[in-house]
């Protein structure tokens, strides 16, 4: 069996790398294209070193753009790779511009799609991530879903029949790192300056159109984040420090200590070492749940439900309209004392994700 593999963006690269682990030892074929969606070094390529994952295949190399832009590039760079590979299955990952070209290829093709992470659903119509997993969904010919409820929504769109439960992927690769941190096989990550690890501090990050580009919005937010009373490691995406920089707003405010993105195995120690998290990441939402560190969302709605039923996160879309004591309280919080559930398995999605290949090949 040929799976081919694509992938642009952080969040892809880490399910890319329990997928990769099934496939090692197997008889089967992985081509791995990298659209080159996130043109980051910090942002994409270390992943690669930094998970031990293969080299890409192929690199398409779009780059940035607007979403159709973007798009378009993707699907006019990978319709070639797909026709040369002839895979058995494209396995796509998650909810990015590179998700739907990929699956957009392949189906015109008449090439196999498998959906990994499908089902999510925020119902925020303003969100691309939305359109994108929609779509795809619904082009795609089997649907790996995270969790029961995911499963829910894609019955709910009548597409049960495509749909195989096979947990989260993400799981598998964010238990094997903790478990390499806990036991001291991972440096200290390089925490921003003023940061002290062995002092209270906060993991944030803020990357989404929503909180970056309305200069209004973006400035309460980083005002809020600047108020509160233990210093806060702003892991600064390009896009913040891009669109902070285009309204005049200082990232160095308060209690705010800007630095880079981490590499994957740095992030994990990181949150592990704070106090809580702050973000607008879906990715990191479910990384703190599953490191047992608290979560406040700056956003309206999430696509991971079960995090703020288990009370492990917390949604909070304008903290600046909030008392100010509220949102300092909610943002440092202790954790839970109950005992986590596991909604997104215990660690073997990958394993069923190929299994599911397996399965329905041919």
């Amino acid at each position: 069996m040929k799976v081919l593999s694509v992938v642009g963006a952080r969040p892809q690269l880490v399910k890319l790398a329990a997928v990769a682990a099934a496939v090692d030892g197997t008889a089967h074929e992985h081509v791995i294209v990298h659209t080159g969606q996130h043109y980051d070094l910090r942002m994409s390529d270390v992943f690669f070193t930094g998970l031990g994952i293969p080299d890409p295949d192929v690199h398409l190399g779009v780059g940035s753009g607007n979403h159709g832009a973007q798009t378009g590039a993707i699907l006019a760079g990978i319709e070639p790779v797909i026709e040369e590979q002839r895979p058995d299955w494209v396995l796509v990952y998650g909810d990015t511009n590179s998700t739907l070209a990929g699956t957009l290829a392949a189906v015109k093709l008449h090439v196999p799609v498998a959906h990994l992470e499908a089902g999510l659903r925020s119902f925020n119509r303003r969100m691309p991530e939305e359109h994108n997993r929609v779509l795809t969904d619904h082009a795609a010919d089997m649907l790996l879903a995270p969790t029961e409820t995911a499963a829910a929504h894609l019955a709910r769109e009548g597409l049960a029949e495509r749909t195989v439960v096979v947990g989260d992927v993400m799981v598998d690769v964010c238990h094997r790192v903790r478990d390499a941190v806990l036991a001291g096989d991972h440096p200290a990550p390089e925490l921003p300056a003023g940061i002290d690890p062995a002092s209270p501090y906060l993991v944030a990050t803020l990357h989404r159109p929503d909180n970056t580009d309305d200069p209004e919005v973006l400035r309460g937010l980083v005002d809020a984040l600047a108020a509160l009373p233990v210093p806060v490691a702003l892991l600064a995406h390009p896009r913040l420090r891009a669109r902070a920089e285009q309204h005049g707003i200082d990232l160095r405010a308060g209690a705010l200590h800007p630095g880079e993105p981490l590499p994957y195995g740095d992030l994990v120690a990181a949150v592990l070492g704070s106090r809580g998290v702050v973000t607008d990441s879906g990715g990191l939402q479910k990384e703190a749940f599953l490191l047992g560190r608290p979560c406040t969302t700056l956003r309206t709605e999430t696509e991971w439900v079960e995090t703020v039923e288990a009370g492990w996160n917390v949604l909070v879309a304008r903290p600046d309209r909030e008392d100010p004591t509220w949102w300092a309280q909610t943002a440092t919080r202790e954790a839970p004392t109950d005992p986590r559930p596991t909604p997104y398995g215990t660690g073997d999605a990958g394993a069923r994700t190929i299994a599911a290949l397996e399965a329905h090949h041919g």
